[in-house]
């Protein structure tokens, strides 16, 4: 997970709820589909300015404390039914200080059993190919999710499930660590939407995949 961003979204409330695949759904709310509808899914993702998620450890120390300046994360976050996120990502945020979702429901991906949830975290176990986790969603309502973890996004670029890309590179060169990006099957093409600058050096950028 590397999202400049502070690490407490919101007020994290409510009794622990975690469930396995082929549990009993979660009891959450999101925004019904209309018939024939399919799932958004968005990146929202900070790089060092050489394109690294992370260091090869995990670390992503070179990133502002904090998340560094306010730069649109809680208004991303504000249009989120759900979030995808890899098994590594999980373990990572489990040493922060605070779950960073607040009440999101997070499914992770893994087909292994999970570390236990922070209190309040609403979670749920999910395995298959991307494709079949996106049929998951849709049959639980879930219209936007959010796919974090470097390994996730590239499953779900690969197989042209990303919608939208937001990525914000933070002035700095680390040298080697984990790649935002790794191989693909052919070419995508973005179509750039806007490109903001902030006062710290943070470069935003938004891209959507053309059709």
């Amino acid at each position: 997970m590397v999202c400049l961003a502070p690490r407490v979204p919101g007020e994290i409330v409510g009794p622990r709820r975690v469930r396995d695949e082929g549990a009993r759904p979660l009891n959450f709310t999101v925004r019904r589909h209309t018939e024939g509808s399919e799932v958004k899914a968005s990146v929202f993702v900070g790089t060092s300015l050489d394109g690294f998620i992370a260091r090869a450890n995990g670390a992503f120390d070179f990133l502002p404390p904090g998340g560094g300046e306010p730069h649109g994360y809680e208004e991303f976050m504000a249009t989120v039914d759900a979030l995808v996120i890899g098994r590594k990502t999980y373990e990572t945020v489990l040493g922060l200080d605070a779950w960073p979702y607040g009440k999101k429901p997070t499914f992770v991906l893994s087909t292994h059993s999970l570390a236990p949830a922070p209190a309040g975290a609403i979670l749920e176990r999910m395995s298959g190919s991307p494709a079949e986790i996106v049929s998951q969603l849709v049959n639980r309502g879930i219209q936007h999710v959010y796919v974090d973890g470097g390994v996730t996004i590239q499953r779900f670029l690969q197989a042209g499930l990303i919608q939208r890309l937001t990525i914000t590179r933070v002035p700095v060169l680390i040298g080697t660590g984990i790649p935002l990006f790794g191989a693909i099957p052919h070419d995508i093409t973005l179509k750039h939407i806007a490109t903001h600058q902030y006062a710290s050096g943070l470069v935003k950028s938004e891209y959507e995949i053309a059709v």
